[in-house]
């Protein structure tokens, strides 16, 4: 699937992600500010998060509660220097779970990416657009 959309149609590109069914594990990729973090708390509210939303950029992963004791993790694991910090911090326990787990910059930990996941590629069109392409 390949949108071309607007900051301002985010929500409706979030409830079409998730009709699509996807993996529970879902894999970002674009540089930095084209708005993978605003698409996965677009997401995230879509799948009945309350709770205000932030970057893990700090702290790895972010926790969120949704219904049925259900949640939403969300990654950024762009400070990690090895697969090896993420294995010490738990993160195979979290992407086998069954619970959503959002990964920004999966490219730092290839080798603990499950095989059943999900990518979305995010990029800035020259109009100020984004092209979202999702498999």
């Amino acid at each position: 699937m390949e949108i071309i959309f607007s900051i301002d149609e985010i929500n409706d590109v979030a409830k079409k992600i998730i009709s699509e069914n996807p993996n529970k594990v879902i894999l970002f990729h674009g540089s930095m500010g084209v708005g993978k973090t605003t698409l996965i708390k677009a997401l995230s509210k879509e799948l009945g998060v309350k709770d205000a939303t932030s970057s893990p950029t700090f702290s790895l992963v972010n926790e969120y509660k949704i219904d049925n004791n259900n949640f939403v993790y969300h990654f950024d694991v762009y400070r990690l220097k090895s697969e090896t910090e993420a294995l010490d911090m738990g993160i195979d326990d979290y992407l086998y779970s069954g619970n959503w787990c959002f990964i920004e910059w999966a490219e730092n930990i290839p080798n603990l990416i499950p095989e059943k996941h999900s990518t979305i590629n995010l990029s800035q069109t020259v109009d100020g657009k984004r092209h979202l392409s999702f498999k």
